[in-house]
């Protein structure tokens, strides 16, 4: 008897590897009953990740969102699951335990019925209390093996946390090709290894299709035993996405496995459905290069989930670049050139901190690590000249240990800047907070929600869930959704290339045969109503910015501390901390505040004495580089 493979549709990963945002909740249940009607995936991934906080970004509270989203699914009868990260849940940053163990029961109550935990170090420490919280609140724990390509991270490697994690109760593994660049005979070989030591226990892959290794990666994943296949479709397939549900059961068909029909008439209204949305808001958001796969990505090993945001991050640091350069007479780099340096500085420093996986939010910390130095270089300057409370935090094993040890000219740099190193459980450094955040929503009149689910989402993400109840969450995302649509609308009408005529190349109909039966595909072209087709709108270009050490200018007796990079400006980073205010005395080296740019936390020290006489922006302001944050007397 044939060997049976199931699907499961990453709809909420699809979103995030290609872009920032995430449908509407009415366009979450408006598409929901097409997907079930494509009658082959048995589980939808529907929630976790960035989704949640993303939709706070447009004002949309995601309790509502989770709970009517993922009520269709129960209702037919298909799993469906979350991701979370471990130690950080569902935010970028460590989380206590006490709102780590309420987000289980939330998540449980409002329909999810699987929680995929992974931990960006593959600390088993950190992962767990996820499997315990998991299966207390009554899900499937599905623990995650975050793979990479290094000296240290070989099969063995993996086939040993594989164990771990079964021993600490683990019902499920999920092979987590997270950047693609997995070798797919390596993939095999843990896979086969695994079900050789736990036959009964259910392994899930997914892989990205950036790198160009998925199709291979998911065959062998197949002939090794894997019982699920995670899979993406159109149009938010293949590039930084995840291959297609088509091509995989196509494939998996042709080597005698057992797999689903796909109904073609709901696959077409999922894609069309897709395409609306896009169209309407969330295509402003995502970066064409998205769309591409890059084999260059091989080489420092980034994941497709962060590539959305990478692009605009290069975006942003080049216009910052190119200024100081056209000051210094210097040529100007293209994003692509970027890009290239960016690559080639991950690979050298990733080994420097001790080889974390690649996944978030290390993936971020390595990335952004690697540009500030990039840009540091092309300044003349040095590298780790500006190195993030987060990336410290990491590499002093303060979130997990690392696989390796970090070089030691790191570990000399940190002794130097008197950082001691961590080695206990990275759980205990975040004590309990649940009483404070419902502290704070009695004095403000807030309701915890049913289930408490409000109060969770202020403990998990505080600043977005007050920007949201203050409605300036929804305010700064239609101005900035408007801001984009009048760019591409000027973009439109000087920016035209020929039109393609009904008897050129570009086909007006295609006929695609799935199982033995035709489906009819009709595709417009986008007329400008003058007879051309318009180009892909260029992308808003976010404000420039480049680090810069930090340096206090004076003028006469007062001083000031401007911003090193483009940001937003927060007094702490944490409720541990105490906001500076006017008329507190600070020292040289004390910190005044933090710039949150790129996903990490930067923190600003003063460099000489002084009384703070203003404080130029409020908690949670977008700031520029060289924006004056602190004047002292």
């Amino acid at each position: 008897m044939a060997q049976e493979i199931k699907f499961s549709l990453l709809y909420r990963d699809m979103w995030q590897s290609s872009g920032k945002y995430v449908p509407t909740v009415e366009q979450l249940t408006e598409v929901a009953p097409a997907i079930i009607d494509m009658g082959c995936f048995d589980r939808i991934e529907t929630n976790g990740g960035g989704f949640e906080q993303i939709n706070l970004l447009f004002g949309e509270n995601p309790n509502k969102s989770v709970r009517e989203w993922t009520q269709p699914f129960n209702d037919a009868g298909i799993q469906t699951h979350m991701l979370e990260r471990g130690l950080n849940a569902i935010r970028m940053s460590p989380v206590p335990a006490d709102v780590r163990r309420l987000m289980f029961h939330v998540k449980k109550k409002q329909g999810t019925d699987i929680a995929r935990s992974f931990d960006g170090l593959n600390d088993p420490r950190n992962l767990e209390n996820s499997i315990k919280y998991a299966k207390e609140a009554g899900m499937i724990s599905q623990a995650a093996l975050c793979i990479t390509v290094s000296p240290v991270h070989t099969v063995e490697y993996y086939t040993q946390l594989a164990d771990t994690l079964i021993e600490m109760g683990a019902d499920e593994i999920c092979i987590k090709d997270m950047a693609g660049v997995g070798r797919p005979a390596s993939i095999g070989k843990i896979i086969k290894n695994i079900k050789a030591r736990h036959p009964k226990t259910v392994i899930q892959y997914h892989g990205h299709a950036g790198p160009g290794f998925q199709m291979a990666s998911i065959l062998e994943a197949a002939y090794a035993g894997a019982d699920y296949i995670d899979a993406g479709m159109e149009p938010l397939s293949w590039g930084t996405g995840h291959a297609d549900i088509l091509a995989i059961q196509a494939m998996l068909k042709d080597a005698g496995f057992n797999v689903p029909k796909i109904n073609m008439n709901a696959y077409m209204k999922v894609r069309t459905l897709t395409q609306k949305y896009m169209d309407d808001f969330l295509g402003y958001y995502i970066n064409p290069k998205n769309r591409m796969m890059n084999s260059l990505l091989i080489g420092p090993g980034l994941p497709g989930g962060m590539m959305g945001s990478l692009m605009s991050d290069l975006e942003n640091n080049l216009a910052s670049i190119n200024k100081w350069k056209r000051k210094h007479n210097q040529n100007e780099l293209t994003q692509d050139d970027l890009m290239i340096k960016l690559f080639e500085e991950v690979t050298y420093v990733w080994p420097k901190v001790g080889y974390p996986p690649l996944v978030t939010p290390y993936s971020q910390y390595v990335k952004n690590l690697a540009l500030m130095n990039v840009l540091q270089l092309e300044k003349g300057k040095k590298r780790w000249s500006m190195i993030a409370d987060n990336v410290w935090d990491m590499i002093l094993g303060k979130t997990g240990k690392l696989p390796v040890d970090p070089a030691p000219e790191i570990i000399e740099m940190a002794k130097s800047k008197g950082l001691e190193f961590y080695t206990g459980n990275p759980q205990d450094l975040y004590p309990d907070q649940l009483d404070e955040y419902r502290a704070e929503m009695e004095k403000k009149n807030w309701d915890t929600g049913l289930d408490d689910e409000e109060l969770f989402e202020l403990a998990m993400h505080p600043e977005q869930y007050r920007a949201y109840k203050s409605g300036d969450a929804k305010r700064e995302f239609d101005e900035d959704i408007a801001k984009r649509k009048a760019e591409k609308e000027a973009s439109e009408s000087i920016n035209t290339v020929p039109a393609y005529n009904g008897n050129g190349f570009q086909p007006k109909t295609l006929v695609v045969n799935i199982d033995e039966e035709e489906y009819v595909v009709h595709i417009n072209y986008p007329d400008n109503g003058n007879g051309t087709i318009s180009q892909a709108p260029t992308a808003a270009k976010p404000a420039e910015s480049a680090p810069a050490p930090v340096v206090v200018q004076s003028t006469g007796q007062l001083k000031e501390i401007p911003s090193p990079l483009e940001g937003k400006f927060f007094l702490t980073k944490d409720s541990s901390e105490t906001a500076i205010k006017v008329g507190d005395k600070v020292k040289k080296n004390d910190i005044i505040g933090y710039i949150e740019s790129m996903k990490t936390y930067n923190a600003i020290a003063s460099e000489v004495d002084g009384t703070v006489t203003e404080i130029c922006f409020a908690n949670g302001d977008t700031v520029d580089e060289d924006d004056i944050l602190i004047k002292l007397q």
